[in-house]
């Protein structure tokens, strides 16, 4: 059977602030939604390898919406589009909520929205894995050599509710990362912490928090912290304010000397990736790379998939 035709990729980002008056907790950072970044790496990428795929972007939480996408492709012509979500491991909300709000806007366009099918995840996706451990290596070469191999080696990812979790591979396919990126950096000893609450006041989420953490690793003797962030693909305000600007501090409070990895951003190979992901879904016999045991994620997700209530 053939493969099913598309003509549009929608990338689909939280969306947020975008500016220091949007949020009084983003204050502290101004400049674009670095998505913006990433469409132009993206269009370059598909204008210059295939396929002819036209390219769009929309928000949950921000401008351009949803709706705003959809009716743009509509207008455009599109029929059938593939979503890229920035968001690498399975979670109600980067993976469920986020096919309810496509859909909710499709239904909010009516009969001329396209139809959207969202590309598969991408935890232990070589152009996932690769970025992220340069990125972590870069990281340690920027701590004093004579400490550089008593450093630890901390990844992080945005909390969930534990309740949450527990319906969904999030945690399992959060350690997959870890440990695919700190096998070829020769760092078996390794640790994954949590930075954010992860839903409302009274929900116990995923612990230890990092700053609990580097509590811990301070009191072990620990001089040297490398955090990696294995949640979030850019340098998002999140990661600016939870890493750079809380956990550092408390680092420092701590006399740790916290290095943190950059996100894969528009790295070439994050960015091809996206486009081998997409030419995943064109092809009657296609190539799914994938690194470590668990194999590719699948292209759908199964119905019972992150159950539960809105993060």
């Amino acid at each position: 059977m053939a493969a099913a035709p598309y003509d549009a990729v929608l990338v689909v980002s939280p969306g947020g602030p975008e500016g220091p008056e949007d949020a009084a907790r983003h204050a502290h950072f101004g400049g674009p939604d670095p998505v913006r970044a990433l469409l132009a790496a993206l269009h370059e990428e598909l204008e210059r390898h295939g396929p002819r795929l036209s390219l769009y972007w929309g928000t949950r939480r921000g401008q351009p919406t949803l709706v705003d996408a959809l009716r743009r492709m509509a207008q455009d012509g599109a029929r059938r589009a593939l979503a890229f979500v920035p968001a690498a491991h399975a979670s109600r909300p980067g993976c469920r909520e986020v096919l309810e709000d496509i859909a909710r806007a499709r239904a909010e366009v009516g009969p001329s929205a396209p139809e959207v099918d969202k590309l598969r995840l991408f935890y232990n996706h070589p152009g996932f894995v690769e970025p992220l451990v340069e990125a972590a290596a870069a990281a340690l070469d920027r701590v004093p050599e004579p400490r550089r191999a008593a450093a630890r080696l901390v990844f992080t990812a945005r909390s969930l509710p534990r309740a949450l979790a527990a319906t969904c591979e999030y945690e399992a396919q959060l350690r997959e990362t870890a440990a695919l990126v700190a096998f070829p950096l020769g760092r078996p000893q390794w640790s994954l912490a949590y930075r954010g609450r992860g839903g409302p006041a009274g929900q116990a989420g995923l612990e230890p928090d990092i700053v609990d953490h580097l509590r811990a690793l301070a009191a072990e003797g620990v001089r040297d912290v490398v955090a990696v962030p294995i949640a979030s693909t850019s340098e998002d305000v999140e990661v600016r304010y939870d890493l750079d600007l809380e956990a550092r501090s408390r680092a420092l409070e701590l006399g740790l000397n916290m290095v943190r990895a950059a996100t894969p951003g528009t790295h070439p190979r994050f960015v091809r990736m996206i486009r081998e992901l997409a030419e995943e879904r064109l092809s009657d016999a296609p190539v799914r790379l994938h690194l470590g045991a668990r194999g590719p994620a699948p292209d759908v997700c199964p119905p019972d998939c992150c159950p539960g209530g809105r993060g």
